[in-house]
């Protein structure tokens, strides 16, 4: 088919617009979305794109219904996103609770502004992390995945749709203010090269009467569509493996989340994701995510060049998290430091991951400005 822009070349963009065309390679065809800023260059895009590509693209009442409208979407067999910022992200944890229950495939943008409330609509920030996990009620997991560049913001949208297909869940793709409106030289692949995956659909009419059954023991029921003839039954009420709910059966309830939970748990080497820099013979390390990351990166050559022994774990995906490689690092390195652009998010899982094994120290920063490479060395050599 032919794409609404260049592929299999450079092109100069912004986050925003690369995230939307990663979406539209990756063969996302409804988008559903509600104007906020720092992410409504990614709906304006879409906006273009979608009608280019025989796709959808919606702009709904407010950010409950359009975190609803991708998830009928997803349930007729379209790979479906929506885009927005710390207050849209607010509205939509109920349905976001409501997408892990169902076990449906969607990806959520949350481009990140400063908090809480209406807060700093222009300016980055990483407030949101402890939200994207653990923001909607209930024992629940999803994925979380977080780039620091305009060109890990496209190769990330097309993972967050790859890993949502294969294990039947909601995945956040957390960028920021900053990431979202600079330019950068991004690499747009041409259909082949880059790997797309696309959800199990039942093999047989008898499978799509277990919408929620792990019938190939993977913890992934195959995923039938509505309008196919199947007499599929989706609630957020807890459920059997037909769908029917069965809310006050404690065995039920018992199997179905700890399935949802252990799907992702059980795949964590191939969900977790990150970038060590310079930690081979490092005693101290800089842990770090997102858009703060280039500033590490910047940080751990200048410490090397004043002979101190820096190195940078940049984390990828915040969720599932590894605790056990933290504590390994910890193990190796006399302390950690961990710069982000919040009060200390991060901070509390790097720290419950370091177990005690070294020290860790919070470089917190807030009001919309990222940290300088100076800051951080500054903190590291005191």
């Amino acid at each position: 088919m032919r794409y609404p822009f260049p592929v299999g070349r450079s092109d100069f963009i912004q986050g925003d617009e690369a995230i939307a065309r990663a979406a539209i390679l990756a063969g996302c065809r409804f988008y559903a979305g509600y104007p906020i800023t720092p992410a409504s260059e990614i709906f304006e895009a879409m906006a273009i794109y979608m009608p280019l590509v025989d796709g959808v693209s919606i702009q709904m009442e407010d950010e409950l219904a359009s975190m609803a409208a991708i998830i009928g979407a997803s349930w007729t067999g379209t790979k479906a996103m929506t885009a927005t910022s710390g207050p849209g992200f607010s509205l939509m944890q109920e349905n976001l609770g409501y997408a892990i229950m169902t076990e449906t495939p969607v990806v959520v943008v949350d481009v990140q502004r400063g908090g809480p409330s209406t807060g700093q609509p222009t300016l980055a920030a990483q407030g949101d992390i402890m939200q994207a996990i653990w923001g909607t009620h209930g024992d629940h997991s999803l994925i979380v995945l977080s780039p620091s560049t305009v060109q890990e913001a496209f190769d990330f949208t097309i993972r967050a749709f790859n890993l949502a297909e294969k294990y039947r869940t909601p995945v956040v793709l957390l960028t920021d203010a900053e990431i979202a409106h600079m330019r950068e030289r991004v690499y747009i692949p041409q259909p082949g090269e880059v790997e797309i995956i696309d959800r199990k659909l039942p093999a047989s009419e008898e499978e799509a009467k277990f919408p929620f059954g792990d019938i190939h023991g993977d913890g992934v029921p195959p995923m039938p569509i509505f309008g196919k003839g199947y007499r599929t039954y989706v609630t957020g009420l807890t459920h059997d493996e037909r769908g029917r709910p069965k809310t006050v059966d404690a065995e039920v309830h018992e199997k179905l989340i700890r399935r949802i939970i252990e799907k992702l748990e059980h795949n964590r080497e191939d969900i977790i994701s990150y970038d060590a820099f310079e930690l081979d013979d490092a005693e101290v390390a800089i842990i770090s995510t997102g858009i703060v990351s280039r500033s590490a990166v910047r940080a751990v050559k200048i410490l090397r060049e004043r002979g101190v022994k820096a190195g940078l774990l940049k984390l990828n995906t915040i969720w599932p998290f590894d605790f056990d490689m933290i504590e390994e690092l910890a193990e190796r390195v006399r302390k950690i430091y961990v710069p982000e652009m919040n009060l200390g998010q991060l901070y509390h899982l790097v720290k419950e991951g370091a177990n005690g094994k070294a020290e860790v120290e919070l470089i917190a920063k807030i009001g919309g400005e990222v940290h300088t490479p100076m800051e951080i060395v500054e903190r590291v050599v005191g």
